[in-house]
């Protein structure tokens, strides 16, 4: 059984706690054990974090101090996991580089807010094996990306939202994982709010996404 540390903030408009718990039932369900809180200190115990096989943050936007930060990227290093989704942590943090560097990616965009588009299975990686590509209505997101990430699902931009017309033909990193010293790091941009979670590809995704990044 493994531990799990789940931490939600932010802007509420993300509905962090509500994805935080769907996140915890689902590692519950799983055997492991779940740690649910609303602050981010926990990250500077370095006593604590040792024990931390899955560190999922789930912070929209918000602040973390430097030693917050650190004490995470220093577990993350040293082996454990971390993954997340969309609204707790691609669009989190925006001054602190280091950490967008540990997720591999940050989000700048999503022309037209809430549309219909697909999403395309791009990998026969477990995470991914077996699904077939499937339908979002969400916001579609533009990232910056580490070209370095292990790519698992994509998304095509069409270009007819906002006047945003030079993106049309954009293929875009859905989820991916990746290394970040010893520990491994998942990410997936579905997950804008709570409801996302009721398309059974974005949740299992999520849950092998989870899975996968454990110690």
């Amino acid at each position: 059984m493994a531990h799990a540390f789940i931490t939600w903030g932010g802007w509420h408009g993300h509905e962090p706690e509500q994805t935080a718990n769907i996140c915890a039932d689902a590692l519950k369900a799983e055997g492991h054990d779940v740690t649910v809180s609303d602050g981010l200190e926990p990250f500077e115990d370095d006593a604590f974090m040792a024990g931390v096989d899955l560190a999922v943050p789930v912070w929209t936007m918000s602040h973390i101090s430097r030693e917050q930060e650190a004490g995470l990227l220093k577990a993350v290093r040293a082996g454990t996991g971390c993954a997340g989704w969309h609204g707790g942590m691609g669009d989190s943090f925006r001054n602190n580089v280091e950490y967008q560097f540990m997720v591999g990616g940050q989000f700048i965009c999503h022309p037209g807010g809430i549309i219909d588009y697909s999403v395309n299975i791009a990998s026969d990686d477990p995470i991914v094996a077996g699904l077939s590509d499937f339908e979002m209505h969400s916001e579609q997101y533009f990232m910056h990306v580490d070209p370095s990430n292990e790519v698992l699902a994509t998304t095509t931009f069409k270009g007819e939202h906002w006047g945003i017309d030079w993106v049309a033909g954009v293929t875009m990193p859905v989820a991916w994982k990746k290394r970040y010293g010893a520990g491994k790091v998942f990410y997936s941009s579905l997950g804008h709010v709570a409801r996302d979670f009721d398309v059974p590809e974005a949740k299992e995704i999520m849950r092998r996404g989870c899975l996968w990044a454990m110690r």
